[in-house]
């Protein structure tokens, strides 16, 4: 069907689908659509469900997780990069299970506003935990888009949890402006401002 359509396209465009190079387009176009939207068949939750059960009950942070999908707006392509955070509370999931659930929800026509809520409610199903923190990041010309998710129960500001959190997102929201009333996020703002001033607290968690 795919191919049939894109055919349709070409000779609606005034192209000669019977040249030669054109007459293999069709095919490909529906093989690399295949591919590109192949996430819209799989479930990310399945993928996470192969973690297993561990002690550990501190955040867990998977760093620069490269991502790419198209904009269902136009069909064109955008990229960038997310952060995930969770904290395990006695269950936790490989690396590359985080990432491959992000490559699954991005592999569809996307936004990247939706694209942050879905890693995040894909992670707590999956894993069954609530805290869940995304940062994801889209990279245009001269200029980052941000787009963040935190969960309804925020972790206190006293808890490890938080401070982790906050040294580890330290750089990555340097530059970037807040224009938020939230509470928590404004005692984020002053986390972050104080964190960078105290090296010696970041070097505690370098290893993390």
């Amino acid at each position: 069907r795919i191919a049939r359509a894109v055919r349709e396209v070409l000779e609606a465009i005034g192209e000669d689908t019977s040249r030669e190079g054109l007459l293999g387009t069709p095919r490909r176009i529906a093989e690399m659509y295949a591919e590109l939207f192949s996430g819209l068949s799989l479930d990310p939750r399945e993928v996470l469900r192969g973690g297993f059960q561990e002690s550990h009950k501190e955040m867990v942070i998977l760093k620069n997780i490269p991502f790419y999908s198209l904009c269902e707006h136009h069909f064109l392509p955008f990229h960038g990069h997310a952060h995930v955070g969770y904290v395990p509370e006695g269950r936790i999931v490989g690396a590359s299970k985080i990432a491959r659930t992000l490559d699954i929800l991005a592999r569809r026509p996307q936004l990247q506003e939706r694209l942050t809520g879905q890693i995040a409610d894909s992670i707590m199903e999956g894993l069954k935990r609530g805290n869940v923190f995304i940062h994801l990041v889209l990279d245009v010309v001269s200029s980052q888009l941000v787009s963040s998710w935190l969960p309804e129960t925020f972790p206190s500001q006293n808890s490890k949890a938080s401070r982790i959190w906050a040294i580890c997102f330290t750089t990555l929201t340097s530059k970037t402006i807040w224009k938020r009333s939230s509470s928590k996020l404004g005692w984020w703002m002053a986390s972050l401002k104080f964190l960078r001033s105290r090296k010696e607290v970041r070097n505690d968690y370098s290893g993390i």
